[in-house]
């Protein structure tokens, strides 16, 4: 169950090997709703010290209104979904138990005991602080790190392209280390 556990705090963050999408992606400023694919490493500190760890992958559908995240273990076999739309969020997982709460932050605190801001991933991803955030670019003034609500987001590009998705981005902050290695990034309409 810690391994579990560790895999769905890890949906956010990734490490593996890169692709280059095959379509051109609008400029991130413009960019809405997506669909990505990656991997993840997520490394957990207990209050004593002791440190727990997983990966593995995840596909991540988000749109204005509603988001669904399928966690897979490094191999594929799916661990859980998780849906949430505005008031509600939904974990189901492989073994068909499923938990529901007002929004998937609160659900994820509550079955794992840790705070991870899954509400706040689609807006870092794509370099976008919220109110009490602040955000550093980088000579191409795309993002380069993120600071929000004791969290540091940092951010690696595949090229010098200033419209470019990251690649790669870590997330750190309560005792949290998530990386994400972003495979595949594609616009929706």
């Amino acid at each position: 169950m810690k391994r579990f556990v560790a895999c769905l705090l890890g949906l956010a963050l990734l490490t593996g090997c890169a692709q280059t999408p095959e379509l051109p992606l609008p400029p991130r400023d413009s960019l809405q709703g997506f669909v990505l694919e990656g991997r993840f490493a997520l490394k957990l500190t207990q209050s004593d010290g002791r440190s727990e760890s997983g990966s593995g992958r995840l596909s991540w559908t988000h749109t204005d209104h509603s988001d669904r995240v399928l966690i897979a273990n490094p191999l594929g076999a799916g661990l859980a979904e998780i849906d949430s739309i505005p008031g509600r969020a939904t974990l189901r997982t492989s073994d068909q138990q499923t938990h529901v709460a007002d929004e998937p932050d609160r659900l994820l605190a509550e079955l794992t005991g840790y705070p991870l801001p899954i509400s706040r991933l689609p807006g870092w991803l794509l370099g976008r602080p919220g109110v009490s955030g602040s955000l550093e670019r980088d000579a191409l003034n795309r993002p380069l790190r993120l600071r929000e609500d004791g969290w540091l987001i940092e951010y690696v590009y595949a090229n010098d392209n200033p419209d470019a998705l990251p690649q790669q981005l870590r997330a750190s902050g309560n005792n949290i280390d998530l990386r994400l290695r972003l495979e595949d990034w594609k616009p929706l309409p």
